[in-house]
Formats: structure tokens, C-alpha cells, sequence
């Protein structure tokens, strides 16, 4: 198994223009009040920064493993959600959600069905139902329906995400641990989104929201990489 040390080496300095990108939004910190396409722009450059992080490990690359492809394409819609959510207010939330529910499918089917884990999915099912329940009776008209289907598919790819990590096995690697530990943050960010959409204002929202999904996507992004990281390893070696 490839070490975190020889991982934050080859992939640390590919990230660093993502990191850089996601201080410029949170120094710059746009009034949401005022959307435009500058604002757009700001929050979209960070996940612009992970298509440049998984182009560079190669076009081969991406093509010769099909979980990262995916990623780069669930990337791609998150990116055009984040615009569509940037004029939300002026009726594209739906829009956004739809961008956004492509990504969790395409995610789901990077991180693909192998090891099942029925324990994981069953934990699963029960967070997205408690959630679901939770939020029902602020919902209305084509929301009461249209959140339960995002709310399936998020905890899917969650189920997919930590089904792979295989803790108990000793089977883990840090990717998966990775893709894990994405996944979780991204429905911590989507499920404060609703919450404060749907139900009371959260304090710190837009911080807790922002920081947790560009998280969520960077550590998705890197667990795309095990792959190379494992052949350059054996090449060294």
C-alpha cells in the first residue's frame, strides 16, 4: 500500500493552486445578496482547480480507469451547480440541485458496488430517513418529493463511499478512507444547505456549507489517484 508520505509528496503540490483558489473565496467573501458571474466564478475556481488536479496526471490516465473519469465528470456538474446556486434566489435552485444529483450518481458509480456492505448501507438508509423525516414538514409543493430523491442519492453514494473503506478487514487504503471521509462531509454541507433553506437560519452557514463541500471534493478528487500512485510506486521500487 502506497504511504501518506509518498502521497502528500506526489499530490500535495498538485494542489496547490485548489488550495490557493479556495482562500481567494473565502478572503474575497462575495455578498450573496448581489450575484453575478465574477461571484459565480470565484466559486466555481477551487473545483476548476481539481479538473486541472486530475487532468495532470494524464488523459491516458483518466481513460484507462473509469472511477476517475467519473470524478472528473461529477466535477464538471458540480461545477455547473455551483453556478446554477449562485442565483438560486432568482428560481435556478432546482437547477442546481439537479446538477448536483448527476454528481452523486456518477460519484456512486466510481466508487462502485464491491464490497457490498449491507451493515453500512442499512446504518445509511436509517441517517437518510431520520433526515428526510426531519425535514418533511418544512417542505411543500415539488420539494416533498425532489428532496427525498436527492436525499436517496446523496446517502447512496455515502453507502458506496464508506462501503469501500473496509476498516475491519485491514482492506483499507488512505484513497478510500478518503472518499469516505468526502462523502460524509459532503452531506454534512448539503444537509446544512437544507436545513437553513427549508427549516431556521443556521449561524455560520455559508461557512459551514462552503468549507465542508470543498473539502468534500477535494479529498473525492484525490481518492481518483490510487491507481497512478500505486503504479508509480512499483515503478520506484
Amino acid at each position: 500500500m502506497v504511504s501518506p508520505v509518498t502521497v502528500v509528496k506526489s499530490e500535495g503540490p498538485k494542489l496547490v493552486p485548489f488550495f490557493k483558489a479556495t482562500c481567494v473565496y473565502f478572503v474575497l467573501w462575495l455578498p450573496t445578496s448581489s450575484p453575478s458571474w465574477f461571484s459565480a466564478l470565484i466559486k466555481c475556481l477551487p473545483i476548476f482547480c481539481l479538473w486541472v488536479f486530475l487532468l495532470a496526471h494524464g488523459i491516458n490516465f483518466l481513460v484507462a480507469h473509469r472511477s476517475a473519469s467519473r470524478i472528473l465528470a461529477g466535477l464538471i456538474f458540480s461545477a455547473v451547480g455551483d453556478a446554477f446556486l449562485i442565483w438560486q434566489e432568482q428560481g435556478y435552485f432546482v437547477h442546481g440541485l439537479l446538477m448536483f444529483a448527476i454528481t452523486h450518481i456518477l460519484y456512486s458509480s466510481a466508487f462502485g458496488m464491491k464490497p457490498l456492505d449491507l451493515k453500512a448501507g442499512f446504518v445509511m438508509t436509517l441517517v437518510s430517513s431520520f433526515c428526510y423525516t426531519f425535514l418533511y414538514s418544512y417542505l411543500s409543493g415539488p420539494f416533498t418529493y425532489l428532496v427525498a430523491v436527492y436525499i436517496a442519492l446523496i446517502g447512496f453514494m455515502g453507502w458506496r463511499a464508506i462501503a469501500g473503506v473496509q476498516l475491519c478487514n485491514d482492506l483499507w487504503t488512505w484513497t478510500k478512507l478518503s472518499a469516505c471521509i468526502g462523502a460524509v462531509l459532503f452531506m454534512v454541507s448539503d444537509l446544512t444547505i437544507a436545513v437553513n433553506k427549508f427549516c431556521f437560519p443556521v449561524p455560520y452557514s455559508r461557512a459551514i456549507i462552503m468549507a465542508t463541500y470543498y473539502a468534500a471534493q477535494m479529498l473525492i478528487a484525490l481518492s481518483a489517484v490510487e491507481s497512478r500512485d500505486e503504479e508509480d510506486f512499483k515503478r520506484r521500487n
